[in-house]
């Protein structure tokens, strides 16, 4: 049995189906018989189409989707590198009276592994 050849559609043909497709992405019948008519295809052709027409859109939007979905991974990697390397350039801010003491102020700069909610405050005072 021999395969029907390829049915090319004309700009015109093609242009109105995309506009409609645009506004309605499914037609009832009647409206496809209408749409056949004033395109001066056979309904089977026009509900092809639409199958078809359907069928890359679905593939479209999902691909539009997960290039979305990477790009917000990669702007939320970007930002969490961001913060860690602001944290790490951070310098503390050094108490006045560390300042003129060396044992103090290395004091004051450790930085020693903390577990949750065991922060050392900073020195103030001697006194």
């Amino acid at each position: 049995k021999r395969k029907k050849p390829r049915t090319s559609f004309s700009r015109v043909q093609i242009c109105e189906l995309e506009k409609r497709f645009h506004r309605q992405k499914y037609l009832a019948s009647a409206e496809r018989a209408a749409l056949a008519k004033s395109l001066k295809m056979t309904d089977a052709q026009v509900k092809t189409w639409f199958q078809n027409r359907r069928t890359k859109w679905r593939r479209q939007t999902a691909e539009e989707r997960e290039a979305e979905r990477q790009q917000a991974s990669r702007l939320m990697l970007q930002l969490q590198h961001d913060a860690f390397q602001k944290s790490l350039n951070d310098s503390i801010q050094p108490d006045p009276l560390c300042l003129h003491n060396s044992s103090l102020f290395a004091l004051q700069n450790l930085q020693p592994w903390e577990e949750e909610n065991a922060k050392i405050p900073p020195v103030t005072s001697l006194v």
